[in-house]
C-alpha cells in the first residue's frame, strides 16, 4: 500500500525547513503518542546534526501509558534528544516546554540574545494547538483535517524566545510499509488518499492481537472474531451497516472502526511498540541488503 498524497506545499515546506535550520538552536518535533516512530520525520536525524531536540508526544491521553513510557526510553537513546508527553488538556504542562527548551539551549556554547527554535510535525498531530497555548492566543489555525497550516511563520514567545512554525509535513516515500498504514489509521493522511476497508483491516488485525478486550467491550461482542474480516462484519452487524440481502457494508463498518479508534472510544491505544518497530527495521535492512546484493550479482553476471 502506498499513500499517494504529497501536496506541493509539503515539498516547499521541507525545502524551507532545510534552509532555516542553520539559524535554529533547538528543534521541537511534535509526534503522535499513538505512533511515536511512524510520525517521526526520517530526515530529521541527518538534518539536525548536533542540535538538541525535544520530541513532544501529543495526544498522550489517547495512547497506552505503559507504551508511552517505553517509547520515551527508546527515543531518548538518540544523542541530544529529550521527550515530553502532553495533551491539550494540560496547558500548564505544555508551557513547561519553553523551560525545558531554555535549559537545553543554555548548555550550548556561546551567548544568545534570542533563542531560536523550530517546531515541526506531521499533519493533524496537534502542533497548532500547542503553539496557541504557548503563545496564549490564537496564532496558528487548528482543525481536525490534515494540512491546515500551509506556510512557515515566525512567532515571538516572550522577549527572547522565537519559534519558527512549519506546516505539517509528510515525506515523499515512507520506507516501512507498516508505518504508512499507521499514519493513515491515526488520521495523519486525508481519507481520500486511501480505501477505508484496506486501512481498517490493518487496524483490525493489530487490535485483535494487542487489544482484544477493548474490542469486546466497545462493540459488545459475545466472542472474539477469528480474523479481521470477521471483526469488521461483526461491527457492521452490531451497528446496522447492512445492505441488500442482509450483507454487511464493509465500507461503513470500516469507517466506524477507524472513527472510534481515532476518537479514543476504544480506550487508550498505541498502534506500535518499540519491539515491533525494531523487528520491522531489521527486516527492512535485510531486504535492502538482499536487494543490493542481487543487483551486484546481476552486474557481475553480465559483465563482458
Amino acid at each position: 500500500m502506498a499513500i499517494h498524497w504529497y501536496p506541493g506545499h509539503m515539498h516547499k515546506a521541507n525545502k524551507e525547513i532545510k534552509e532555516t535550520l542553520s539559524r535554529i538552536d533547538l528543534i521541537i518535533e511534535v509526534l503522535d503518542a499513538r505512533i511515536p516512530f511512524s510520525s517521526q520525520n526520517p530526515l530529521l536525524s541527518s538534518l539536525r546534526g548536533d542540535k538538541p531536540c525535544i520530541k513532544v508526544l501529543t495526544k498522550s491521553d489517547l495512547a497506552d501509558p505503559d507504551l508511552t513510557r517505553q517509547w520515551q526510553t527508546w527515543l531518548e537513546q538518540e544523542h541530544g534528544v529529550k521527550t515530553l508527553p502532553l495533551t491539550t488538556e494540560q496547558p500548564a504542562r505544555m508551557r513547561q516546554l519553553i523551560d525545558l527548551s531554555r535549559k537545553m539551549i543554555s548548555t550550548l556554547p556561546g551567548k544568545r540574545q534570542l533563542f531560536n527554535t523550530m517546531i515541526m510535525g506531521i499533519p493533524n498531530v496537534g502542533k497548532s494547538s500547542l503553539i496557541n497555548i504557548l503563545a496564549g492566543k490564537i496564532i496558528a489555525k487548528t482543525g481536525n483535517e490534515p494540512a491546515v497550516t500551509k506556510s512557515q511563520q515566525r512567532i515571538h514567545l516572550g522577549n527572547d524566545f522565537v519559534l519558527f512554525d512549519t506546516p505539517g509535513v509528510l515525506w515523499p516515500k515512507v520506507e516501512n510499509e507498516a508505518s504508512m498504514y499507521r499514519l493513515a489509521v491515526s488520521g495523519a493522511v486525508k481519507d481520500t488518499a486511501f480505501e477505508y476497508d484496506d486501512i481498517a483491516f490493518f487496524a483490525a488485525e493489530y487490535l485483535l492481537n494487542i487489544y482484544p478486550d477493548s474490542l469486546m467491550q466497545r462493540f459488545k461482542l459475545e466472542q472474539l472474531p477469528h480474523n479481521e474480516l470477521d471483526l469488521i462484519e461483526a461491527i457492521g452487524r452490531k451497528r446496522g451497516c447492512l445492505s441488500g440481502g442482509g450483507r454487511v457494508d464493509l465500507d461503513k463498518a470500516s469507517k466506524i472502526l477507524l472513527t472510534e479508534l481515532r476518537a479514543g472510544k476504544l480506550g487508550r491505544i498505541t498502534l506500535e511498540t518499540p519491539q515491533m518497530v525494531d523487528k520491522e527495521l531489521l527486516e527492512l535492512k535485510l531486504k535492502e541488503q538482499s536487494s543490493t546484493g542481487k543487483g551486484k550479482e546481476k552486474k557481475r553476471k553480465y559483465r563482458p
